[in-house]
């Protein structure tokens, strides 16, 4: 099984720990996202601890006010580690007023330019901006790997499948007040499902009150299967390999 995002360095328990639980229950790679500098370089020193643990390197939206050059200079500093495999998460998001829009769509513009020059995946955050969010991967992402992290916008899995990206869903997908988002998990390809975390945030049910951690990708991915009408093993392998495909880990 694998945890194609989460946030090692916002999580209460040391990466040791997180990483050894992990590992006990057969999680073979984990994807560590980055938001901003101290984040990612703690990101990219998980990957070098960890054989398992990769890292994705970014500016969140919601941090992303005063977007210059120095800011996509460092990025492509980080970007060149090789433990680096992702580019973001990066995308639009307008539910709070942390950045100033123009900030966002820079820094979104970015990232792309970033996953592009270096052949990675784009890790695409996206909350109360879908349409603009499609519209901007239509117009700059053509050819490039892009996942839709976190995904919550069912509406708009048909377009998002239609271009190809990978569709990862997050603990959220579990919740009993979230059916036609479970639903849409039909729709996705064998070819481009994943399943994620997000930890220490999204806590999956059965286990909702308490902080999320990699191990409980268990409880989405159990999720999954069944709405899908699989094992847990069929989708073990469908995710483990479309993880290797989308990172090339």
């Amino acid at each position: 099984m694998i945890d194609s995002h989460t946030h090692l360095d916002s999580c209460k328990e040391p990466d040791v720990e997180l990483v050894e639980q992990a590992r006990r229950i057969g999680i073979t790679r984990i994807l560590t996202v980055g938001t901003n500098s101290r984040s990612c370089e703690a990101a990219l020193g998980a990957a070098e601890a960890f054989p398992e643990v990769f890292a994705a390197i970014g500016r969140h939206p919601n941090d992303a006010t005063g977007y210059d050059d120095a800011v996509a200079a460092e990025l492509r500093t980080f970007a060149a580690d090789p433990g680096c495999v992702a580019i973001g998460e990066t995308g639009l998001d307008y539910f709070r007023d942390y950045a100033p829009a123009d900030d966002q769509r820079r820094a979104f513009l970015d990232h792309i330019a970033l996953a592009r020059e270096t052949d990675k995946a784009l890790v695409i955050h996206t909350r109360a901006a879908s349409e603009e969010t499609v519209a901007t991967l239509r117009e700059h992402a053509g050819g490039l790997r892009v996942v839709m992290h976190c995904f919550s916008m069912p509406d708009w899995v048909h377009a998002c499948v239609s271009e190809g990206w990978w569709i990862s869903f997050a603990g959220n997908v579990t919740y009993p007040a979230n059916g036609e988002l479970a639903d849409a998990l039909l729709d996705v390809p064998d070819d481009k499902i994943l399943v994620e975390t997000d930890a220490p945030y999204l806590s999956p049910v059965p286990v909702r009150r308490e902080k999320n951690r990699t191990e409980h990708v268990m409880h989405t991915a159990d999720f999954v299967a069944e709405k899908r009408g699989i094992t847990a093993r069929e989708l073990d392998t469908l995710v483990t390999a479309n993880a290797a495909a989308l990172f090339r880990w």
